[in-house]
């Protein structure tokens, strides 16, 4: 690693302004079906039950539908009522914490609301984004221009009608997210600052520092508490309860403090658990929190929901690969938006760095493990380098330190400087693209539940 890392300072200053060429369609489509892990048919089976059976999924998504539930008859008694609400909100991140809020000023009664999550309010997958979110807020931007970026992104396999929905309504989420203050990172006129994501025609990342998802969560939380809607914590949702016209009509719970389950009857779900990180497909770290398990898609198929894409699992290509203590943990794609350029164990510079994220991170598989071009950790990790010093040699001395510091002193924490010598990174499992098929906005095909982001299929591709 020590001589790798002298390859990387030597060549600096040569590489400094120089980037590789995107790739052709058909560099792009031969690098995502040689090593892009979605592409290892050895590595899916077709579920054996249920409405999507016959689908192929990853072994361990298989696995966790085909399972048996957790209850065992005689031990749940659907009379004994212990929540009776108009709305019952399951997962409490930003999807299901906005949920609330609409429920509210929908006019639904805020004691007829009840939010449930199975650990702390606002754990979830939404605060650990770090580099920004996006939408057309740029005087040369719109949202025509970001459609045909999703669509192109998603390799024209999304729901048209979800991918619109999501364009258009991003600058309004924007506006929303300042209203309740969230802090976005803006220029000395006040406009926002905004940086180029992988496949994107314009610039549209819009951030609060390196720690984006943390800063909108925190203010969603502020806002609810000051709400007073009701929720319970470290209570998972287990089963949906269907009343006698096959209608979503509650959900059966479990209290993990008291080791009881617990009855809620609602007239309307909203299903917000988020994805599948924590199924480490394939053996992948992943950048997600301890609660994405799965859980909602599991309770819509249950409940009859049809699922879709879930073959389809997105890879970020910058987790971290070293030290072992935060493997896998997100890297973020600014840092290549800022200047940070993915190096091989030469210090030689193999791949257009804002590829979209699937053939990044498919290229850089590729270098480690078919040109044999990877450094290897101390514990047989494999990774590439990205030089974060270049962001300062660009942009200016101060800049990691301003708009990285998050991650600036997580790797202080470990002894590595990263205005001074690059981060080891690899592929880590970052999104889940499939769920339960949608029949339009916030809607699938289960008799009842709304499930409002990761959980549900089609805007994305």
């Amino acid at each position: 690693m020590q001589e790798s890392l002298r390859l990387v300072e030597k060549t600096r200053p040569d590489r400094v302004g120089k980037a590789l060429p995107e790739m052709t369609a058909d560099e792009k489509e031969k690098v995502l079906q040689d090593w892009h892990p979605d592409f290892k048919s050895d590595q899916k089976r077709a579920l054996k039950i249920g409405p999507s059976k016959g689908m192929l999924v990853p072994h361990e998504v298989a696995d966790n539908l085909e399972a048996h539930t957790i209850i065992k008859p005689g031990e749940i008694d659907l009379s004994n009522i212990d929540y009776d609400v108009d709305v019952l909100i399951i997962g409490a991140g930003g999807a299901g914490l906005s949920a609330a809020f609409l429920a509210q000023e929908k006019g639904i009664p805020t004691e007829k609301i009840l939010m449930v999550q199975k650990l702390r309010l606002g754990d979830a997958n939404s605060k650990m984004s770090q580099g920004g979110i996006q939408a057309a807020v740029a005087p040369d931007d719109n949202p025509a221009i970001h459609y045909l970026d999703v669509i192109g992104g998603g390799h024209y396999e999304n729901k048209p009608e979800l991918a619109e929905l999501l364009v258009k309504e991003g600058p309004d989420v924007i506006r929303w997210h300042e209203e309740f203050g969230v802090m976005y990172d803006k220029l000395e006129d006040g406009t926002m600052q905004l940086a180029p994501g992988g496949g994107t025609s314009r610039k549209r990342m819009l951030s609060c520092k390196d720690y984006t998802g943390l800063e909108i969560t925190r203010v969603l939380i502020d806002e609810f508490l000051s709400r007073e809607i009701p929720f319970v914590e470290l209570t998972s949702a287990v089963e949906f309860i269907m009343d006698d016209k096959g209608q979503v009509a509650g959900a059966v719970l479990y209290d993990m403090d008291h080791d009881e389950y617990l009855i809620c009857r609602a007239k309307v779900t909203v299903l917000a658990t988020g994805g599948f990180g924590r199924l480490h497909i394939q053996g992948f770290e992943t950048t997600n929190h301890y609660g994405s398990t799965n859980d909602g898609v599991v309770m819509a198929y249950h409940a009859g929901a049809n699922l879709r894409d879930l073959d389809s699992t997105q890879f970020h290509p910058t987790g971290a690969a070293f030290p072992e203590q935060i493997v896998g943990q997100l890297c973020t794609e600014k840092l290549r938006a800022r200047g940070a350029q993915p190096l091989n164990i030469d210090g030689e510079l193999f791949v257009y760095p804002l590829e979209t994220r699937d053939v990044e991170a498919s290229a850089l598989i590729r270098e480690c493990y078919g040109r044999e071009k990877g450094i290897v950790t101390p514990t047989g990790m494999r990774g590439i380098w990205l030089d974060t010093p270049l962001i300062d040699v660009i942009n200016g001395d101060g800049t990691i330190e301003r708009e990285f510091a998050s991650m600036l002193r997580n790797f202080n924490k470990f002894g590595i400087d990263i205005r001074k010598e690059p981060m080891l990174v690899f592929p880590t499992l970052h999104y889940q693209n499939g769920g339960g098929r949608s029949n339009g906005p916030s809607q699938n095909n289960a008799p009842g539940p709304f499930p409002p982001r990761e959980g549900t299929r089609g805007g994305r591709g």
